[in-house]
């Protein structure tokens, strides 16, 4: 795993990954299962009246976690809202099936990238990999 790419493959093949945030001091953890690239950033998408986008937006910092095979992947870094219809747009048309909720225009639909991060694959047999996104 050397780049953004594998790191975003590694969450799509997972299909559900846990994104970690803090609500002041207590953390809450869900499954999510968007992950996209945009601009040359991870992009995940939530909708605003969700409690996970209150949380973001009060302290950017997350951690997700995710499981495919023998393999688990974290990533910890900060996320920050893209407010712009693009990347909304983008991020729908990636993951068509979300339109059955959410529309770029829908005052709803966020989308969150990673401004800096840290994506680190670990395995029972090897040694970790990291990569800077």
């Amino acid at each position: 795993m050397k780049t953004l790419e594998d790191v975003t493959q590694f969450l799509k093949d997972a299909q559900t990954y846990y994104l970690a945030t803090a609500d002041g001091d207590q953390p809450h953890v869900r499954p999510f299962g968007t992950a996209h690239i945009y601009n040359g950033h991870l992009y995940i998408q939530t909708g605003r009246s969700k409690d996970v986008s209150h949380q973001l937006d009060a302290n950017g910092k997350a951690e997700i976690c995710a499981m495919y095979k023998d393999k688990w992947l974290r990533i910890c870094g900060k996320l920050a809202e893209d407010d712009t219809f693009e990347a909304k747009k983008s991020m729908l048309d990636a993951y068509p099936s979300l339109r059955r909720m959410y529309s770029e225009n829908d005052g709803n639909t966020i989308v969150y990238y990673f401004e800096k991060a840290v994506a680190t694959l670990y395995s029972f047999t090897d040694a970790p990999e990291v990569v800077e996104i």
